[in-house]
């Protein structure tokens, strides 16, 4: 078989990925690109503007708003999620009885649907009826806190709600542990290490390509949040909520703003592209591969 040939049947084989690839993904991206610059009502033509949609969006108070109110909630929720799933993983992986069943319990909860776990956490946050609140009181707090009313709380209270979902990031966590060789803790157990000498000096460095990888896909999970807001607070209280993909969602499909929205899905797209570039430039120092 000629070179020729090969090359053509290797092309053959990855045409459908390339297709779909370039008609619903570099296609739709070229679009949002191009109609950040044009004013498109969504019922009529687009019309080109030039950078008209970026000023406009830089001197509206509700994108800075926005966008403050993402990197908040991503400054609560990813830290917190990283430590909570690599400890449950760390104790999902200690070989006791019932282990199977508390790492189904563990991942469950990601399995409920983001809208359906919005309804449930905003029944349990009611200041009324509440289970949380009603726990409270049952406790002796008297005036238990209104929690998705309360400008002070309401972001923590949903950084919370998502931290009960993090099992998919628990089984890719408790999949790298089982992949860390067992020779390595017998030769750092022989050199005296003691179990938090061992988590310090092999478990996390072995683990560092999974704490990467994690850490990668929340940040770009943190930063499109919308659908807790949308469902338990509409933005509430005093735009305290209002995230950067609710103020996209707004532009788009409430004012009919396509244009604007378009300017905030390419600003979105940098930032994160931004963000993972800055990752993968501090990973070289701390994230190492086995066999490097």
């Amino acid at each position: 078989m000629s070179q020729r040939h090969a090359n053509l049947k290797g092309l053959a084989f990855i045409s459908p990925w390339m297709i779909g690839f370039t008609l619903f993904t570099a296609f739709p991206i070229g679009m949002v690109f191009y109609l950040s610059f044009c004013d498109f009502p969504l019922l009529q033509s687009p019309v080109y503007r030039g950078a008209e949609n970026y000023r406009q969006l830089w001197n509206d108070p509700d994108f800075l708003k926005s966008l403050g109110n993402t990197f908040y909630y991503a400054l609560l929720f990813l830290p917190s999620a990283m430590i909570l799933s690599l400890g449950a993983a760390l104790l999902l992986n200690v070989k006791i009885r019932g282990q199977a069943i508390y790492r189904t319990l563990i991942f469950l909860p990601s399995l409920v649907p983001l809208v359906a776990s919005s309804v449930l956490w905003m029944w349990m946050y009611d200041a009324r009826y509440g289970m949380i609140n009603t726990t409270l009181m049952s406790a002796g707090v008297h005036n238990p806190p209104n929690w998705l009313s309360d400008v002070r709380l309401v972001m923590p209270a949903l950084a919370l709600m998502g931290l009960w979902s993090v099992g998919n990031t628990v089984v890719i966590f408790l999949a790298g542990l089982q992949d860390v060789p067992a020779d390595l803790y017998e030769a750092a157990e022989l050199d005296g290490a003691g179990p938090l000498g061992q988590l310090l000096h092999v478990t996390l460095p072995c683990l560092s390509p999974v704490i990467f990888f994690n850490l990668i896909m929340g940040l770009i999970g943190t930063m499109q949040i919308v659908v807790p807001a949308l469902v338990m607070t509409q933005g509430r209280p005093s735009h305290a909520t209002y995230f950067y993909t609710y103020f996209l969602y707004d532009n788009a499909f409430t004012n009919l703003k396509m244009g604007h929205a378009s300017a905030m899905a390419a600003i979105q797209f940098l930032i994160i592209l931004a963000l993972t570039a800055i990752a993968f430039w501090t990973g070289k120092r701390w994230v190492h591969y086995q066999g490097k």
